[in-house]
């Protein structure tokens, strides 16, 4: 590729094989799999091996942990509701999450449990929407009474998994023996939103979260190979996740491909990063956000429900929240994710910080995804590896992908 069409050089393109590739032959990713969209041009590369000492090569239909890189997706779920008058943004929650009526909300975010004031109104569809319950994960406040009992009370981090680990029921059940951090709508806040949203899905459904996605987003847009497990017949198509060590840069296998977490399916269907996909599955989702709901003839979601998702919907003092947090989380501070903004799911740049331009959105995941679409370019980047951000490794990666995609514009 690279001619008019696409709007994308030849050498430009050249220098993004170079760069991934050098990646790859420092050892420190054993391999990844790129996908440039523009037009209706696709670019793939696949370079180096599934695993680091050797296997198998990476292939454009190797299938990934998106870890983070789910939350575009899975919201969409919650804008079909929308659409369809299922749910409204401003209805509360209450009457399909009972577990999370009457909250009592921290007096301070990082005080004990018990010193609390009433919630001042009930949590909003909205509120998860935009991650601003009161509820999630607080990096910047690690040793707090709050982020101290969510592993207690093993809402996260239940065998070691950073995923819920038990049935929705039973995860909701937990979760509401806990306190808001937050009064709802006033912070922005990281994850737990986006694991809520899948329960409410399933409950206003009567549907497994998955099921509904299937039906909905995933076969109308032919995403053959997304879910939140990979099936037996396709299990030697997903690469061992690594953590390298921080220390050596020994590649640690944080999750096996056969009998690793990935290999049956989870009790717990993580909207905020259980899904396992493909790029050209992920380039379609985000190929129709860039048509405005369409795909083909065929309409996945209205109009103005990829517009709310796909611009900023935070206030300045959430935005704040965003970016302390963001500068606070290891592969943001090696570069990703101070974009300024956050729509439903997923960020969305507000100010320009780096090569990309205002109003691209998408996300990156701590398996070492990174995913973005830009509508002034029409332009969609994918970069997937499974080295994850114990390391700056693929987060630099991830970085060079973006900065040589943008110089390779040229029209």
């Amino acid at each position: 590729m690279g001619n008019a069409d696409s709007g994308l050089s030849e050498a430009g393109l050249r220098r993004l094989r170079e760069v991934l590739q050098a990646h790859v032959e420092s050892k420190k990713i054993p391999g990844l799999v790129a996908l440039v969209g523009r037009g209706g041009q696709t670019h793939v590369e696949a370079i180096g091996t599934m695993r680091h000492d050797g296997g198998g090569p990476m292939r454009r239909d190797t299938i990934f942990r998106m870890a983070s890189t789910t939350k575009p997706v899975a919201v969409a779920a919650t804008m079909v509701l929308l659409d369809e008058c299922r749910l409204r943004l401003d209805d509360p929650i209450d009457r399909w999450l009972p577990e999370l009526a009457d909250r009592q909300v921290l007096k301070r975010p990082d005080g004990p449990l018990d010193d609390t004031v009433p919630a001042r109104r009930p949590i909003t569809v909205r509120d998860l929407l935009t991650s601003t319950c009161g509820l999630g994960l607080d990096t910047t406040a690690m040793g707090s009474p709050m982020m101290s009992a969510y592993f207690e009370q093993r809402v996260y981090g239940e065998n070691g998994w950073m995923l819920p680990a038990v049935e929705p029921d039973e995860w909701m059940r937990r979760l509401g023996t806990l306190p808001l951090m937050y009064q709802p709508g006033e912070r922005w806040l990281y994850n737990v939103s986006d694991d809520l949203l899948g329960v409410l899905v399933a409950r206003v459904t009567g549907q497994p979260f998955e099921t509904f996605l299937r039906e909905r987003i995933f076969d109308p847009l032919g995403m053959k190979d997304t879910g939140f497990h990979v099936p037996a017949d396709k299990i030697d198509r997903l690469p061992p996740l690594y953590a390298p060590d921080p220390q050596t840069g020994e590649f640690t296998v944080e999750d096996q491909a056969e009998g690793g977490h990935h290999s049956k399916p989870p009790a717990f269907q993580s909207g905020g990063g259980g899904l396992d996909s493909t790029a050209d599955d992920y380039h379609a989702y985000f190929r129709m956000l860039l048509n405005h709901g369409m795909h083909g003839t065929q309409r996945i979601l209205s109009r103005p429900a990829v517009e709310l998702m796909t611009t900023n919907r935070l206030t300045p003092e959430q935005t704040t929240a965003l970016q302390s947090w963001a500068r606070s989380v290891v592969h943001l501070s090696h570069g990703q994710g101070q974009t300024g903004g956050w729509g439903f799911g997923m960020t969305v740049r507000t100010y320009r910080g780096d090569y990309a331009p205002v109003g691209q959105f998408g996300w990156d995941g701590g398996a070492g995804t990174t995913t973005y679409a830009d509508p002034h370019h029409q332009l969609i980047g994918i970069l997937l590896t499974q080295t994850g951000m114990s390391t700056p490794d693929s987060a630099r990666a991830m970085q060079d992908f973006w900065t040589t995609l943008y110089q390779a514009i040229d029209d």
